[in-house]
């Protein structure tokens, strides 16, 4: 059985085992689907024994994002752009990281909404992994203006 897990501390509020676990049962997929609580700082030894016990993909939440882009062997450009991930994917030699916050996010409010970007002042809360992984996607889709407000103005700027 493909075995796959949402790393993050805390973790137990994560919908993604239930989100994950209805979308391979609807494509008659035979995964498991596991919440996994990691501290930050035992993030990189425990990707190692994921990717040692056969999982083959991650997803990655909060306060992983930053750590999980370090600790990967290769990246995507939308990773690298970022400067965070929140996608692992098991290669042979470790994990590859991407990041598809902002594809998710735009396409939900183009798609699902029916919102258009284009031309329009957008703010944007928070500055953490997450906000990096929208900011270059939000971008592209061409809004007049976009404001960044956090907690922590070291993190906007």
């Amino acid at each position: 059985m493909n075995r796959y897990a949402v790393l993050g501390q805390p973790i137990q509020q994560s919908l993604s085992p239930v989100i994950h676990g209805a979308f391979a049962q609807q494509l008659g997929i035979a995964i498991t689907y596991e919440r996994i609580e990691v501290a930050p700082e035992a993030l990189a030894e425990r990707l190692v024994e994921l990717h040692a016990h056969g999982y083959l993909g991650l997803n990655v939440t909060a306060p992983h994002k930053l750590g999980a882009l370090a600790a990967a062997v290769t990246r995507t450009p939308r990773a690298e752009l970022a400067g965070a991930a929140n996608t692992l994917t098991r290669n042979e030699t470790g994990w590859q990281a991407d990041n598809t916050d902002g594809e998710g996010l735009v396409r939900d409010l183009r798609d699902n909404l029916g919102w258009t970007l284009a031309g329009k002042r957008v703010l944007l809360l928070g500055s953490g992994g997450a906000a990096r992984g929208v900011i270059q996607p939000l971008l592209e889709a061409g809004p007049a203006e976009l404001i960044v407000s956090g907690r922590t103005p070291w993190n906007v700027e």
